[in-house]
Formats: structure tokens, sequence, C-alpha cells
């Protein structure tokens, strides 16, 4: 009878594989922790330490004593803080569809091919998301000028009185315009980019079934970039929710339009750095800040659904 050996296949196994996963492991966590170290300074710190801030509240009498959730109830009974939530939402409703839909608009005309001079007009109209938010401001703010602008140097060349930009009535609308004016072309790259790698056999397809072009822009290019679409919507959402370049710089041309609590955004500074309430200040940004997300993320789950 013979007896089978135990050969090297079937032998036991050397302990070298797991030391050499275990290296493994270690070496994927050397080259993703930095990036986990700067996450952790500049994104998991500062909002610790405001979710901290927000559980105190300083007094002349008594100092800083731990005060829990107040902070929180307080701000949502706060009527400037959703004075200013309101303004913002207004913005959102109506400056958001004008802006996308023009940028998409511009996108559409690029990408057409019959547009002449489309290298030209495409750095023309991104040119002025090249421009800083303060700059532009300080520029408008110049044009809307009655006394000192180009509004009021029409009224007096041709004797005439428009509407003043900078009026209660109208101050949200010239923001407005400020945002779209900075944002189309930065959109509209963004639609542009999306609508240059839809496949080519598409529009051939459509063209020999004898689709029109807006048929093609409805059938195709749309539904091709909805992606696109929601994140630029999704970016618009928050960036309207941060308002505050822009009533900043024009508050000092129009104090009695734009006040300290025009926007949340605004209203948390002027808590923090003038009125020297960094607890509540930082409660209010919490706030805004899942006010924000919240939104948000319902436009993605609405825009991305299927069938949407």
């Amino acid at each position: 009878m013979t007896t089978l050996q135990p050969s090297a296949a079937t032998g036991p196994r050397p302990a070298g594989p797991p030391a050499r996963r275990a290296r493994r492991s270690w070496t994927g966590w050397g080259f993703i922790g930095p990036f986990v170290l700067v996450f952790a300074l500049v994104f998991l710190a500062p909002l610790g330490y405001s979710i901290y801030l927000s559980l105190f509240r300083t007094q002349l009498i008594g100092g800083t004593t731990f005060v829990g959730f107040d902070n929180y109830q307080q701000a949502l009974q706060d009527s400037q803080f959703w004075g200013g939530v309101g303004r913002v939402g207004l913005f959102l409703l109506i400056q958001v569809p004008v802006m996308l839909g023009l940028a998409l608009l511009i996108a559409l005309a690029l990408d057409s091919g019959r547009l002449y001079g489309k290298e030209f007009f495409r750095i023309s109209v991104f040119l002025p998301y090249a421009v800083p938010a303060v700059v532009a401001s300080l520029m408008w703010g110049f044009i809307y000028g009655t006394r000192f602008g180009l509004v009021g140097d029409i009224n007096d060349a041709f004797g005439v009185k428009l509407p003043d930009p900078l009026s209660s009535d109208l101050i949200l609308a010239s923001i407005g315009n400020i945002v779209t004016w900075e944002f189309v072309g930065y959109n509209m790259l963004i639609f542009y980019a999306a609508l240059r790698v839809v496949p080519h056999s598409l529009y051939e397809a459509a063209e020999i079934d004898g689709a029109g072009q807006w048929r093609v822009i409805s059938a195709i290019k749309l539904p091709a970039i909805r992606g696109a679409l929601v994140i630029a919507t999704i970016f618009s959402i928050i960036g309207s929710f941060q308002l505050f370049n822009e009533p900043a710089i024009l508050q000092k041309l129009a104090p009695n339009a734009i006040t300290t609590d025009y926007t949340p955004n605004y209203y948390t500074y002027s808590l923090s750095f003038s009125g020297q309430q960094h607890n509540y200040s930082a409660t209010v940004a919490i706030v805004m800040g899942v006010i924000t997300m919240i939104v948000a993320y319902v436009v993605q789950l609405r825009g991305m659904r299927k069938g949407a």
C-alpha cells in the first residue's frame, strides 16, 4: 500500500500573504491620509466647533453658560432670520430658472453649429465668471447709481426718470441681475460640456427619422444632459442660500433697502462681527445649512428619479 506524502501544493500556506495584505492596507491609508487630514481640519473641525458654540450662550452676567438647544429654539422663532430665508427663497424661485434657462439656450445655440464666431461668443459669455463677486457688485452698484452712475447719466441726458434699481422694491431684482450676469457663463459651460459628449449616432438616427431641431432638443439633448441640469440646479440652490457678497457690497449704496438681516448669511455675519453674538450666529448658520441640505437633497431626488 502506497502512502501519499503531502506536497508543497497541499501543505500549509506561508504567513506572507496576510502580512502583505496588512502592508497594502497601510499603503492605502498612506495615499488617502493627506486628504483625510485636510478634510478633517477644514470641514469636520469647523463644523464640530460651530455645533459646540451653538450649545452655549455668552451673557454679561454669568459669562458663558451651557444652554442646550435654547439657541435653536430662538432661531426657529426669529422673525429676522425667517424674513431673510423668505427673501432668498423668492430669489431662488425667480433668479435660478431665469439664469439656467439663459445658460441652456446659449449652450444649445453653441452646440447647434449654426452660430458664427462661437468661440468668441463662448468666451464672452463665460468672461463675467472670471470677475470676482466683490468687483462685479461694485461695478454694477456704480451702474445702478441715480446720482453718479449710468442710470443717473441717462436720466440727465434724456430728461427722464428711470426707476431706481437700488430702491427697496427693485433691490432684489438688481441683485438677481448681478448674480445672473456672473454665473450664466459658468452654467453654460456645464451644459455645453454635457452636450458635446452626446453620441452623434443619435443625431444621425433622428435625422433619418425626419426629426426637426426642436424634436432633437426635446427628445435627445435635454434627456441626455439631465444629470448636468440637476447638478447646475443644486449648485444654484446652494449659491442662492449662501447669498452674501452682493447684498453686503450694495448695502453701503442702499442702506434703506438692504438691512443687516437681508439674507441669512448676512444676518449671521452681522450677529458675529457687529453684535458679538458668536454662539447664536453659529446656531443660525447650522440651521441654514440644514435647510439648504434638505432642499438640495429633495431637488436631487426629484431630478434624478426615473421618468422625471
